[in-house]
């Protein structure tokens, strides 16, 4: 039967093990073999929610420290207009010179099976054309998501990928980055967890401005409407996945990473990383032949098929000096967390903050959006005893419902749906309480999504 949840990641992590502060704790690291344990359980659990998706329907801490135009005037053949429009950050949206560029190239394709050369010249040039894009472009970031074409078969499945889809906006809106969301299948045969691969490919073409594309799967939410990517630690890399290096390079397991959740840089690298990790998708003659042979290298795979996350951990033990050394293995926070380790532990955390905020009246003036990260930056001081992870009482960056599936319903044997419904419920207003405080509003109880209650002037003092 087809699986409507096109880019749903079918893989659990094991229970994370974190740092705090950019350092190796002894209370916050469980030891190896409980982790190893922990990501076998969740392999054996999910072999089960596999069939469900076989077809579609400093440093080192990770602190992360114009007039407009007449409506009148027609638009000449011109593409350089007239009138030019510069947005609030400084970029010109309307000046796009006649000069020709890698997109005047008939033979320029966006599909995944097409090869783009010499994209990093490509891109270059794109930019010297475009000056207004230039300055901050090595920090500029697209967040892009995506889901079904089609209606959830779950009932509630739509109304949960809406919110979701509402919180990475309120994220991305905060920040200042853009997001695009696809909800086609860009190959036809590149369905479930493959159909990403092509979307971010297309991405970075349409988006040459951007430094670095960052895929966020359907079912995970930022937690933690402040903090913001590390981009600093990655600067001698090209692509940041979630994961344990020692369960990837000792342990050799299929759930020593979660592809549900990655970056990667705009570049010929990452274009040519993506030919080769595509190569193992479903559209290619090998398909079943790659299934073997990550069967193989990862003993403790037991389904068949090839998939996006063994064919990563593959790339990097038999491919290492290729791309391994250019891949970020990110343990040290929640760049995206089991919901399920996270849940419980939210109103302890809540409870944290209000009694900093209570301390300290420069962290709980009323502030307009626009000005958020500012207000972020002064609370890093009082966060640095906190950590990061698990173990931590600083706020999870990203929660990701894996093995929940919102949309299809099909949910892993090892939860009970209303435990996956009543966890995102509580995920989703607990971020969104981050964001309507700006707009003096919150939820009151975080299992009640529609009521909200005006805050008090100098809250929580």
């Amino acid at each position: 039967m087809k699986s409507p949840e096109l880019y749903h990641s079918q893989f659990p992590p094991p229970v994370t093990r974190t740092t705090s502060a950019g350092r190796r704790s002894s209370f916050t690291i469980a030891s190896d073999a409980f982790i190893f344990f922990s990501g076998a359980v969740a392999a054996l659990l999910l072999v089960w929610a596999f069939s469900t998706y076989s077809n579609p329907q400093p440093h080192p801490s990770p602190n992360f420290n114009t007039p407009l135009p007449d409506p009148k005037s027609s638009v000449t053949d011109d593409v350089d207009c007239k009138y030019e429009f510069v947005s609030s950050n400084g970029l010109n949206l309307r000046h796009d010179p006649p000069d020709p560029n890698f997109y005047d190239d008939p033979t320029f394709e966006y599909t995944i099976d097409t090869p783009v050369k010499n994209w990093d010249e490509k891109r270059t040039e794109w930019l010297k054309q475009h000056p207004s894009f230039e300055p901050g472009s090595e920090e500029r970031v697209l967040v892009i998501s995506g889901s079904q074409p089609g209606p959830c078969s779950n009932p509630i499945g739509d109304h949960l990928l809406l919110r979701f889809f509402k919180n990475k906006v309120d994220y991305c809106r905060i920040h200042g980055y853009d997001i695009f969301y696809n909800n086609v299948l860009l190959h036809p045969k590149m369905h479930t967890f493959w159909a990403k691969i092509p979307a971010v490919k297309a991405a970075m073409l349409a988006h040459p401005e951007s430094e670095w594309i960052w895929w966020v799967d359907s079912d995970a939410a930022f937690t933690d409407m402040d903090f913001k990517l590390p981009l600093h630690r990655y600067k001698n890399h090209n692509f940041v996945v979630h994961g344990w290096p020692k369960l990837v390079y000792e342990k050799k397991s299929w759930t020593s990473l979660n592809a549900g959740v990655f970056l990667i840089r705009n570049s010929q690298w990452a274009l040519d990383f993506m030919d080769v990790w595509s190569g193992m998708g479903p559209q290619t003659p090998n398909y079943e032949k790659w299934g073997e042979i990550l069967r193989e290298t990862c003993k403790d795979k037991s389904f068949p098929e090839s998939d996006d996350q063994t064919g990563l951990v593959y790339l990097l033990l038999k491919e290492k000096e290729k791309w391994g050394d250019k891949i970020y293995v990110e343990g040290e926070y929640y760049f995206e967390g089991y919901w399920l380790e996270i849940v419980e532990t939210l109103e302890n955390i809540t409870g944290k903050y209000n009694n900093i905020e209570r301390a300290v009246r420069s962290l709980r003036r009323r502030h307009g959006e626009k000005v958020s990260e500012s207000y972020s930056a002064l609370w890093e001081p009082y966060l640095k005893d906190a950590g990061y992870g698990k173990f931590s009482w600083r706020r999870p960056f990203i929660t990701h419902f894996t093995g929940c599936q919102p949309c299809s319903g099909r949910h892993n044997q090892m939860y009970s749906e209303q435990s996956c419904w009543d966890a995102m419920q509580k995920v989703l207003n607990y971020a969104d309480n981050q964001v309507l405080r700006n707009y003096g509003f919150v939820h009151r109880d975080l299992l009640d999504s529609a009521s909200v209650s005006p805050l008090p002037f100098d809250h929580p003092a």
